[in-house]
Parts: structure tokens; sequence; C-alpha cells
């Protein structure tokens, strides 16, 4: 009978070198399976938000085939009737797209004329420059309307993979559960449902309070972009809201296009200012005061982390990267501190402790002894424990 072989202690070297291998070997591995990730992981995330919904048709005695069918028409429903609507608006825009062109060649020529006059540039020289860009723009265009065909087409095919991967996420849900039981003898039912239901919680509070801070952020600079007399302000407020799936940088972006509709068809430099004031401004009070308080400390993880995990994804994935870093780094958080093992890297990617004010005397040192004391028992008691769901 064969005896277990003891285990290999590897120096420290070498185990630093096997991290480093490993990452490198997933990273390549998820920027090479976009194509077949990105769509699991926004179908897991769609199966959370609409498993509710699937459960309460079960419990209204439809078979869970039924009821997983009828939650992606659903989907489906909201998802075609919001491209309609911002095609509407698109389409709007043709109105006023002769009178665009006509303000655009204003300002090229007032640039032409500054240039001319600051900068000793004549527009000989400033023609010649633009016709240049003009025919590398014109050979570079086919290339751009090949990819744009592609992308589109991409686009469609990911939204039916998406739709028929989070129909089998809802049918086989148990079927997947069953799957880790037998994967992780080892650990406890118990344990697993801990995380499953860490990573549910998670996800779920996340979803809805996101669509929720939409809902409010969407509201405030519609009614400031009225309040400033620009046109077509629910789409500019919405749109620039729905920007808000990229932290800390999207409703900052979302500014630029109703600044620049504002400057060319209102000529009023300082009403565009103005709405760029009103997104800085709306954009403070969602990072100060509405995602904390409606989305919680659900998703706890430090702006650093949050930072990096965005230029990481947006790297590996682009825009998808952008829009699934935050959750998949909640996902991952969860994980991280349900393992003994990996409750350092859980730790450093949470939020931050608050330091304590430092102790100026005996006082002060008698009436915070205590709490001290109860927090580092809580702490040795929570490290002891084989699973911590977040």
């Amino acid at each position: 009978m064969l005896k277990p072989s003891a285990e290999v202690q590897l120096p420290l070297y070498a185990k630093f070198s096997c991290i480093l291998i490993s990452l490198v070997i997933i990273v390549y591995g998820l920027h090479s399976l976009a194509g077949l990730l990105i769509p699991l992981v926004f179908a897991m995330l769609f199966s959370v938000l609409l498993f509710p919904l699937a459960h309460r048709f079960e419990r209204w005695n439809l078979s869970r085939v039924l009821a997983s069918i009828i939650c992606l028409l659903l989907l489906l429903i909201c998802i075609v009737g919001l491209f309609y609507a911002v095609s509407l608006q698109i389409s709007s825009f043709s109105k006023v797209i002769p009178k665009l062109s006509e303000r655009a060649s204003e300002y090229v020529g007032k640039i032409q004329t500054l240039a001319d006059e600051r900068f000793n540039i004549n527009r000989q020289q400033q023609v010649s420059e633009v016709q240049k860009y003009m025919k590398q723009g014109l050979a570079e265009g086919g290339t751009i309307l090949r990819s744009t065909l592609l992308a589109t087409t991409s686009a469609l095919t990911n939204v039916f993979l998406v739709l028929l991967f989070t129909f089998f996420f809802l049918l086989y849900r148990d079927f997947f559960r069953s799957f880790f039981y037998k994967a992780f003898t080892d650990e406890k039912r118990s344990q697993i449902d801990h995380v499953f239901q860490g990573i549910y919680t998670v996800v779920k509070d996340y979803l809805a309070g996101l669509v929720l801070v939409i809902l409010i952020i969407g509201s405030l600079m519609t009614a400031g972009l009225f309040f400033l007399g620009v046109d077509y302000a629910v789409f500019f407020g919405f749109f620039g809201a729905c920007l808000v799936l990229i932290p800390y940088f999207g409703i900052s972006m979302g500014a630029l296009l109703p600044a620049a509709y504002t400057l060319v068809t209102q000529d009023n430099p300082i009403k565009a200012l103005a709405v760029i004031g009103l997104y800085l401004g709306v954009q403070m009070i969602e990072g100060n005061f509405i995602t904390p308080y409606v989305v919680g400390s659900k998703v706890s993880i430090n702006p650093l982390a949050a930072i990096v995990v965005l230029i990481l994804w947006d790297n590996i994935w682009g825009l998808p990267g952008l829009i699934l870093a935050l959750p998949m780094t909640a996902i991952l958080k969860v994980i991280f501190d349900s393992v003994n093992a990996l409750r350092p890297y859980g730790f450093v990617i949470g939020e931050a402790e608050k330091p304590r004010p430092p102790i100026k005397n005996l006082q002060q040192l008698t009436e915070q002894l205590p709490g001290r004391i109860k927090t580092i028992g809580e702490f040795n008691e929570t490290s002891n424990r084989p699973i911590h769901p977040a």
C-alpha cells in the first residue's frame, strides 16, 4: 500500500517564481478566452439578478424551464426597450446635424484665424495639414468600417450567448452546486453554502444598488440640464448616469458630449462650462454620499485596489472589463475571506481600517483598553473559523 508522500517545502524564491508564472498564465488565458468568458460572467450576474423572480415563478407552481424562459423574455424586452429608446434619441439628432455642421465650420474658421494671427501659421499650411490628415483618415476608413461591422456582429452574438448562458445558469443551478460539493469533498457542505450565499449577496446588492444609483444620478443630471436649458436633457442625463458603470471616471467622461453639444448649438462657453460643472458636482455627490449609502459596504474594496483592478481588467478585456471589474473583485474577496491561506489577499483589497487616535494620558488608555481587548478577541475568534462569509 502506498503511503502518502510528505508535503514538499519549496524555498521562498521558488514559491515566488511559481506564483508569478501562474499569474502570467491566468492573465494570458483570460485575455485569450475573452470571447467566451465575458458572456459567461455577464450571464452569471444576470442569473443572480433574475433568480428571485425565477424563484417566485417556481413558487407559483411553474416548472423551472418555463420560469427561466419567462425571465429571459422579460430581460430581452428590457434590453430591446432600452436600445429602442436610445435609438429614438439618437435619430432625433439628425434634425440638428446641418446646424452642427454650420457651427463646426464657424469654429474651424475662428481657430484658423487665431492660429494665423497669434502663432503665424498661414492658412495654406493649415489646409495642407488638414488634407494630410484627411487622406490618413480615408485610408483608415475602410479598416474602421470593417472593425465596426465586426464589433456590431460580435455584440449581437454576445447578447445571444449571454441569454443562453443565463438560461442554463437558472436551469442547472442545483446541478452546479452539486458539482462544487463533489469537487471540494474535504469541506463541509454548509461551508460551501456560506461561500455561495456570500457571493449571491454581494452580487445582488451590488446590482440592485447600481440600478438605484443610476436612477438617482440620471434624475439629478436631467433636472440640472433642464434648469440650464440644454436640449435632450433626459438623454444626456441618463447617458452620463449609465457611465457610472465605469467607477471614478465615468460621469466626468459623460460631461464631454453635452458640453460640446451645448457649445456648438448655443454658442455659449459659459453654459458649456456650467454643464461640466454640473457633472463634476453630481460625481462628487455620487462618490461621497449616494454610492456609499445606497450600495453600502457590500462591495468593500478600497480605492487603491479599485483603481488597480480597473486598469488591469481594462487591459485584459477592454470596456467589458471596466464594467465587470468591481463585481468580479468583490466575488474574489468573498472567496479569499473564506480560505485561511488567502485571507491576507482579501484583507489587502478590502477597505482600510480607520486609524485610532493616539493615547495622550493614562485615563484615555483606561477608557479604550476594554474595547481594544474585545476587538482582539473578536479577531482571534474570526481567524479560527474555517469559513467567513462576506
